[in-house]
């Protein structure tokens, strides 16, 4: 009954991690905008529009290699909050150079790490951090008897 349980607080996880993850999204999309949001109640539909759609986004692109990472975090005990972090970064990453959304659209680009690669990883940073508060620091407990 516990690997059950252990499944609905991955699923849990997953989900309060890509609504984090698409905060992150419409925050950083609609930031130079965000003096804005507070008077028109229209501009915070927006934002939320926005957060729904980067949520769908994140959890429909992160999925299957999600599921690659927790099992092999929930096999060898990885409870580590810095390693849930790089895998949120380097799923964001992977994912959005996947996508066709890292091919750089001008040559001169002020860096070079282009400004959503910077949003990818932040937000996948926070998918980790927020996967690891909920489902993580627990990797690999059900397993042991008690």
């Amino acid at each position: 009954m516990s690997l059950i349980g252990r499944i609905i607080v991955i699923f849990f996880a997953f989900m309060l991690a890509s609504m984090a993850a698409g905060i992150v999204f419409a925050i950083g999309v609609l930031g130079p905008d965000w003096p804005a949001l507070h008077g028109d109640p229209v501009a915070r539909g927006g934002f939320w529009v926005v957060t729904v759609f980067a949520s769908s986004f994140t959890g429909a692109m992160a999925l299957l290699p999600l599921l690659i990472a927790v099992a092999i975090a929930e096999a060898t005990n990885t409870r580590s909050a810095l390693a849930y972090a790089v895998a949120g970064v380097v799923i964001m990453l992977l994912g959005y150079y996947g996508s066709g959304l890292g091919v750089q659209e001008s040559i001169d680009q002020a860096g070079p790490i282009s400004p959503g690669a910077e949003l990818a990883a932040a937000a996948g940073a926070v998918f980790g951090f927020v996967y690891w508060a909920v489902a993580g620091r627990n990797a690999g407990k059900w397993a042991r008897r008690a």
